[in-house]
């Protein structure tokens, strides 16, 4: 990351020291944001001008965040709607990278296992949807890392998440969002969320969690976790954050996102077809639930998974007379919130992987809205 050396008079530094004491910064990370804000201001005043590019959204930021697992940019999407600034991303995947560069200009930094924490932009707010790998409770210790002998952050090393909370640490945001599966929280007989909750409580943040149902903004059964945070050291009481209420309006329906004139190509198989009828038959007999899902414009998919590139049965689309069909590319995007403007430069089994392993758009803005709700009021009040 570039850098500038200046020199001070001692009673500035000294002042300066004391406002970055006064809002929880560090003297870096108010120079930081205080040169951000005024490029900002001054793209605005050279754009009423008749010079340079306007700032997104025609005016500087209410936030920045950060996105990590950034995925194809699902939540990116979310925040930028609430008007937050994303100033770093990180996503490995070379066609998740491919996506996310087409969708929002700039290609994901890659491997966050190998990107240092103080080389990260500071920001207010992280987002997170990070993979729930296998959490070994004795694991392999990293204390000198953390500088910590003990406690839930030694507990957590080898995973992922542990990088997520390195990060949180270093940089201190105001508030974090971490998405996960629902199981998460009974993984390994529920050890798993006791860490998790653990270390981020160690790290003096005000949690909140629940699981939300996507069914009440997109036509689709897809629970999801989120824990949400809030720094002590910023918000001194716990704030008064609520999970979203369910919309209060029907449910969509999966015929609000089909498209016309669908290629035969989608259509199964007589082959494949018969193979599915013959496997759900087998499991059925045995008493068990498996076997693919059929539905109509009137109904709620199941969940989407990355998986639907092999067969698409989880949800197979009624089709006339003919055999069913799988949802298109285009069908996914929309099943998980995003816009038909959202460009797909994969291919089909490439985009399928990827809206399968998405966020519901939708549900991340709820919950985004939520967030910046508490975070405009304790701006307000300071």
């Amino acid at each position: 990351m570039p850098q500038i050396h200046i020199k001070l008079p001692e009673k500035t530094h000294k002042a300066l020291k004391q406002k970055a004491k006064d809002n929880n910064y560090t003297v870096q990370e108010l120079v930081e944001r205080t040169l951000e804000s005024y490029v900002v201001r001054e793209q605005l005043e050279l754009y009423s001008s008749g010079y340079g590019d306007k700032p997104k959204n025609g005016k500087p930021p209410l936030f920045t965040f950060i996105d990590l697992f950034a995925g194809i940019g699902g939540i990116r999407t979310a925040f930028e709607k609430v008007g937050g600034e994303c100033v770093f991303s990180s996503e490995w995947d070379k066609y998740c990278q491919r996506t996310y560069e087409d969708n929002f200009g700039k290609t994901p930094e890659g491997d966050i296992t190998k990107i240092a924490p103080e080389d990260i932009k500071s920001h207010h707010i992280l987002t997170a949807g990070f993979p729930c790998q296998p959490f070994s409770i004795a694991g392999v210790s990293k204390k000198k890392s953390l500088g910590r002998e003990h406690g839930f952050l030694d507990k957590a090393q080898g995973t992922l998440f542990f990088n997520v909370a390195d990060i949180i640490r270093c940089k201190r945001p105001k508030m974090f969002m971490l998405e996960n599966v629902k199981n998460l929280r009974s993984h390994d007989k529920g050890n798993t969320f006791k860490v998790i909750t653990g270390t981020l409580d160690e790290l003096e943040y005000h949690l909140f969690e629940d699981v939300i149902d996507a069914r009440s903004y997109v036509p689709q059964h897809r629970e999801r976790l989120f824990i949400i945070g809030f720094d002590k050291k910023v918000f001194k009481e716990r704030p008064d954050f609520k999970f979203p209420k369910k919309p209060r309006k029907e449910e969509p329906k999966l015929g609000s996102i089909f498209e016309k004139g669908v290629d035969s190509k989608y259509t199964l198989s007589n082959k494949l077809w018969q193979y599915l009828q013959n496997y759900a038959e087998k499991h059925r007999k045995k008493g068990n639930g498996f076997g693919f899902g059929l539905f109509g414009g009137n109904d709620t998919a199941r969940t989407l998974s990355a998986r639907y590139y092999k067969d698409g049965s989880e949800v197979l689309v009624k089709n006339g007379k003919s055999n069913p069909r799988r949802l298109t590319p285009r069908e996914c995007a929309r099943l998980q919130g995003f816009s038909d403007s959202f460009k797909i430069p994969v291919s089909d089994t490439q985009a399928y992987k990827q809206f399968g392993n998405s966020v519901a758009v939708p549900v991340v803005l709820a919950v985004a809205k939520q967030m910046i709700k508490v975070y405009k009021a304790h701006q307000k009040n300071q």
